[in-house]
């Protein structure tokens, strides 16, 4: 039998209640995925920062020059860009994002960033700037002050800097001069959820998990990251009331297994389905010492006058010695199916660094008994 839109609507809502008790392991399928059509969009314009305190670009910018005259002439003022001579205006690009959903009047947060050899945006003012999408038509306008996070004062050659003082935000500084509505059915009134991280497992659960709840959507899994709804009898209020259940829906998503290592801060991140086989490990203590003296060779002597090919010469002499001292030598023993946890806190136990960490979980990886991905930044 056809439920109508008000039984629909009252299903929906039931859903959404009893999906807002997530189980141990749920995620929210909103936070998994996306319907296809919903996305951001980026938007870029050329733009002055004006009111800048001797900090702007120099002379040798000319397209900051030509802007300048360019302005004035909107102004009835003919000024060629030879006559521009100012430190107090910079040229820079800005970059925003629009939503999936636009409409007009809408307010965006602007990025600001130089272009030339500004030193400093600080205290400046943006002018009235178009900002253009990937099809050249005008989305928003941007105007208004800069917020910089950071300074530089530069006083006889001495620099000092906080952060990066060429770049700074406008927040709500850019108004929606267009709308923007999402397409979200097919030519055929289907309409795709789109995976963040695609993985076949989890594609299936999530569709098994929207039929369970709601038989009549007919979802089904495509492929790694696509999951393809019916919904093409459905009245626009009905669709909207489906899209929100499907979102509240909790499913438990498949992680693959992955360890995280980044080389330069020691840090190291593993998923909870990382594990180990059996695996002996030794770590060593060996030593290497460089040592160079240098010695000058002097072929001057006291009744001997040498040549004019002939100089003072300083020959390096090196010294290589290395060192193990294998009483400090240590195994460490892991059982079968220990945890990436187990084998740092045994490293650290034998006062392993970071680096050596690093170096051994690269080892156990070659040799077979780090069942995960490894991935070194």
């Amino acid at each position: 039998m056809r439920l109508l839109p008000h039984a629909w609507m009252l299903m929906f809502a039931a859903i959404a209640g009893f999906a807002a008790m997530p189980s141990h392991a749920a995620v929210r399928i909103k936070d998994l995925a996306r319907f296809e059509g919903v996305r951001d969009n980026a938007i870029l314009g050329y733009g002055l920062v004006v009111g800048l305190p001797g900090t702007g670009d120099s002379q040798r910018n000319l397209p900051t020059l030509q802007s300048v005259s360019n302005m004035l002439q909107e102004f009835g003022l003919n000024v060629p860009p030879v006559g521009v001579s100012s430190r107090n205006v910079a040229a820079v690009l800005v970059t925003a994002s629009l939503p999936g959903v636009l409409r007009v009047g809408d307010k965006l947060d602007v990025n600001v960033s130089s272009i030339g050899d500004a030193r400093s945006l600080a205290g400046g003012t943006l002018l009235h700037t178009p900002l253009l999408g990937g099809d050249r038509r005008i989305y928003a306008t941007a105007q208004g002050p800069l917020a910089v996070g950071g300074y530089r004062f530069e006083q006889n050659g001495n620099v000092e800097q906080k952060n990066f003082p060429t770049s700074g935000t406008i927040p709500e500084g850019a108004v929606a001069e267009k709308e923007l509505s999402p397409q979200l059915k097919n030519r055929d009134g289907t309409v795709d959820l789109i995976l963040n991280d695609p993985d076949y497992t989890t594609a299936t659960r999530v569709a098994d998990t929207i039929n369970k709840e709601m038989p009549r959507a007919g979802a089904a899994a495509l492929e790694s990251g696509r999951i393809r709804l019916q919904t093409a009898d459905l009245s626009a209020v009905s669709f909207v009331g489906l899209i929100a259940a499907v979102e509240n829906l909790v499913v438990e998503p498949d992680v693959k297994a992955r360890v995280v290592v980044n080389e330069r801060t020691g840090t190291i991140v593993s998923g909870g389905s990382v594990w180990l086989s059996a695996v002996t490990i030794t770590q060593g203590d060996l030593k290497v010492s460089i040592t160079t003296d240098y010695l000058v060779s002097q072929p001057f002597g006291t009744f001997v006058r040498p040549s004019p090919d002939i100089r003072t010469a300083i020959v390096p002499q090196t010294r290589i010695k290395t060192q193990e001292d294998n009483l400090q030598t240590q195994a460490i023993n892991l059982h079968q199916g220990a945890t990436i946890s187990d084998l740092v806190n045994a490293l650290r136990a034998v006062k392993a660094s970071s680096r050596e960490i690093i170096a051994v979980l690269q080892g156990v990886k070659r040799a077979g008994a780090l069942h995960a991905e490894l991935i070194v930044q």
